[in-house]
């Protein structure tokens, strides 16, 4: 007798192709002990009548779980579950008893409960998602991607995806971002210079964990990105907040007891302010002076879609005390999680043997993959396709805005893909999203990106990477009306 078709289905929202959810189908029964060994599946054209598919997709499936000892096959017979597939546990987990534990007293650090926007899962079913650093799947070359990581795969690439390379990293990816990326920015290094990381949150983990102790202070920019406030917090250092103007931080009002000061000079995050070049020069000065170390977030450079961006401020420096912060999650995808920081040969030391403590190194295959897409022209052009979209995107934003009344409080002039906005004083953004979200409308408000207790209520910021064109305007028309309703 064979196992019923019935034992068979296809979820409605099932994840991968047909014939990887059909073999994971049958591995999960036998793995779970409702299949036996020497029991027969039913034939590929009674499955694929019940399922709905096509029998080559049920044949290639049952041969691949073939290929994987799932299954044996006899003559003619059919297919049957193997002799050496895997054996389901023998075995009854206990049940678990009433916890002791006082996590009170346990937990010697919390890290949850700071300041976090939390972005909902199913954001992308949202009408008007005017969500920040999300990718959008039409813009994304997702063809060459696969084809790449097909390639990073393949036997001449072995020793990429499985060699452990304990603190150093892929070198074509590393040559890649050498002689291609960082020049863009004016900037030059040799390989021992720069380090990849798993994006640049973790450069920024790195950076601190390095250049701050508990006698030292960090400068930060207000607003500035929530993370990195938070992540500061944790540690035992000072943590000093500079409110930001419309050309970003002003250098002469950081204080003397400054030893890192940490800034987005290109894309001042939130409020996108671009650093005019005699500004980062003054700045240069002012940490020279200080003695202090500066921590450049070179974020969304790329998309610079109104004009060309200025001189990274580690091109400036002829002190060597910039470490600069590169990220490819706006420009890919965030998922990705690759990033990379370039500094002096001792700080890039340092920071390879202290990544390797932590994580070792970002996995091979994605390294080699990445460096491929790169290489081979894809990332250029996907960049100018996002430019295109996203310029034609701004344009229809700032109509819409202009048309409905909302007022901006910072718009790159170079491009980017989101403005910072301001409300009436009394109204609370918070607020405003959550209701908001009840018309399937996502704002992100902006109180998590200022310091202290007295967090400004009335700021908000909307993203434009990944709402449709003809959208943006009746989702900032709800917006108004939103906001008027307060």
């Amino acid at each position: 007798m064979a196992i019923s078709v019935d034992t068979f289905f296809l979820e409605l929202n099932g994840q991968g192709t047909l014939q990887a959810q059909i073999q994971q189908m049958i591995a999960e029964g036998i793995l779970s002990g409702r299949f036996h060994v020497g029991e027969k599946l039913p034939s590929s054209r009674k499955l694929a009548a019940h399922l709905g598919v096509s029998r080559i997709t049920v044949t290639l499936a049952y041969t691949e779980l073939l290929a994987n000892d799932y299954l044996t096959a006899k003559g003619r017979s059919g297919y049957f579950v193997s002799q050496n597939a895997p054996v389901p546990p023998k075995y009854t987990p206990l049940q678990r008893g009433a916890e002791t534990v006082d996590w009170d007293a346990a937990l010697a650090r919390r890290f949850s409960g700071g300041d976090m926007l939390s972005k909902p899962r199913d954001w992308r079913s949202y009408r008007y998602p005017f969500i920040y650093g999300q990718a959008d799947r039409n813009l994304f070359d997702h063809a060459n991607w696969r084809l790449c990581a097909v390639r990073a795969l393949g036997h001449k690439d072995f020793e990429s995806l499985t060699t452990d390379y304990v603190d150093q990293d892929d070198p074509l990816l590393v040559e890649f971002i050498a002689r291609h990326t960082l020049p863009r920015r004016g900037i030059a290094a040799r390989p021992e210079e720069i380090l990849i990381t798993m994006g640049a949150q973790n450069a920024l983990w790195l950076a601190s964990r390095i250049l701050l102790t508990h006698n030292r202070t960090a400068v930060i920019e207000d607003p500035c990105y929530y993370s990195l406030r938070s992540l500061l917090e944790h540690w035992d250092c000072d943590v000093t907040p500079i409110p930001v103007d419309r050309d970003g931080l002003p250098p002469e009002t950081l204080p003397d007891t400054a030893d890192v000061i940490f800034t987005t000079p290109s894309h001042q995050s939130p409020t996108t302010a671009t650093m005019p070049v005699e500004r980062r020069h003054k700045l240069l000065e002012r940490a020279h002076d200080l003695d202090a170390m500066v921590v450049e977030d070179d974020y969304e450079f790329e998309m610079a879609f109104l004009g060309a961006p200025s001189p990274a401020l580690k091109s400036m420096d002829r002190d060597g005390r910039v470490i600069y912060v590169g990220s490819f999650s706006k420009s890919l995808f965030p998922g990705l999680r690759l990033g990379y920081m370039v500094g002096s040969e001792p700080f890039i030391r340092e920071a390879r043997a202290l990544r390797s403590l932590v994580l070792r190194h970002p996995p091979g295959h994605i390294q080699r993959t990445a460096a491929y897409f790169l290489s081979l022209g894809h990332y250029d052009a996907q960049i100018r396709r996002m430019s295109k979209a996203l310029a034609r995107r701004r344009e229809a934003l700032d109509q819409a805005i202009d048309k409905h009344g909302l007022t901006v409080a910072g718009r790159g002039i170079m491009g980017g893909s989101s403005l910072w906005m301001s409300a009436p004083e009394h109204v609370d953004t918070t607020q405003l999203a959550h209701t908001l979200q009840g018309q399937s409308v996502h704002i992100e408000p902006g109180a998590p990106f200022f310091s202290g207790p007295d967090q400004p209520k009335n700021f908000y910021r909307i993203g434009y990477s990944s709402i449709r064109q003809d959208r943006i305007e009746p989702g900032v028309k709800l917006i108004a009306d939103a906001i008027r309703a307060c």
